[in-house]
């Protein structure tokens, strides 16, 4: 597998407001300890690694982030990335529409490659997690894989239906029920979905600012099905997904990787 055409995307231009308040942006609060390099003695880890590191062993070379103004503390905290092996970059939110308006601030960087995305305050499992998404993409010619687990609160994800060979058949927005148990929490793409999110995202976005609603990634895959792009699955049914984004399940995170 080639991996000098994949790069990852990491919306970071979010308020944080569920966790107010805190001293700095959410994807640095620290989590975990990590050991020194160097002097080989412990050291904070902070959330948004894990997920930079998932990304590295998939085989991104750069990473972006997409920033709200404010936000400083993150590219002062990693710099370049050549901490992590990785090119670091910071772009800056323009839509304040939601994760795929920050999503699409890298279209003009990415859209030839393969994209992994993912959420800086969402912990997951297994270590390969990147890696089988794009093993699927590459089997079934997909135009975006899906990481999925079992989650126990529906309405805090966007639930997916499944066929029997893990097709994504529809996406729920967080319903306040359902008899799924199958959320997302990563994806990868191509071109292909690149350039459909780029121009479904123009086409939308007056009704957008009207409502005053942010748009989800979610929805905009599910746009993608309807416009007959192919959406696949992966499902780790012995992995584990942590939205950290309130203090309570920031609370469990702490506690177990303390």
């Amino acid at each position: 597998m080639s991996t000098t055409d994949i790069v990852g995307i990491i919306p970071a231009a979010g308020l944080g407001s569920r966790l107010d308040p805190i001293p700095c942006s959410k994807e640095l609060f620290p989590i975990g300890f990590e050991t020194h390099p160097v002097h080989g003695k412990p050291q904070p880890k902070v959330i948004s690694q894990y997920l930079l590191e998932h990304m590295r062993r998939a085989g991104a070379q750069q990473v972006y982030f997409i920033l709200r103004k404010g936000k400083w503390d993150i590219p002062n905290y990693y710099g370049d990335g050549s901490q992590l092996k990785l090119q670091l970059a910071y772009l800056m939110m323009q839509k304040p529409y939601g994760s795929p308006y920050s999503a699409d601030q890298a279209y003009t960087f990415v859209r030839q490659q393969r994209v992994l995305f993912g959420f800086p305050d969402i912990l997951f499992e297994p270590d390969n997690t990147f890696e089988r998404l794009l093993q699927r993409q590459e089997q079934t010619k997909a135009d975006v894989v899906l990481g999925c687990f079992q989650v126990p609160y529906p309405n805090k994800w966007d639930m997916v239906e499944l066929d029997q060979n893990g097709e994504v058949k529809t996406i729920l927005p967080k319903p306040k029920e359902s008899d799924l148990t199958y959320g997302w929490a990563v994806a990868c793409w191509g071109p292909r979905f690149t350039e459909f999110m780029h121009t479904y995202l123009q086409q939308v976005e007056e009704q957008i600012h009207t409502s005053g609603q942010e748009l989800s990634v979610g929805e905009v895959v599910q746009a993608a099905i309807r416009e007959g792009l192919l959406v696949q699955s992966v499902c780790f049914e012995n992995g584990t997904c942590l939205d950290v984004g309130t203090p309570e399940d920031l609370q469990k995170a702490v506690r177990s990787l303390s």
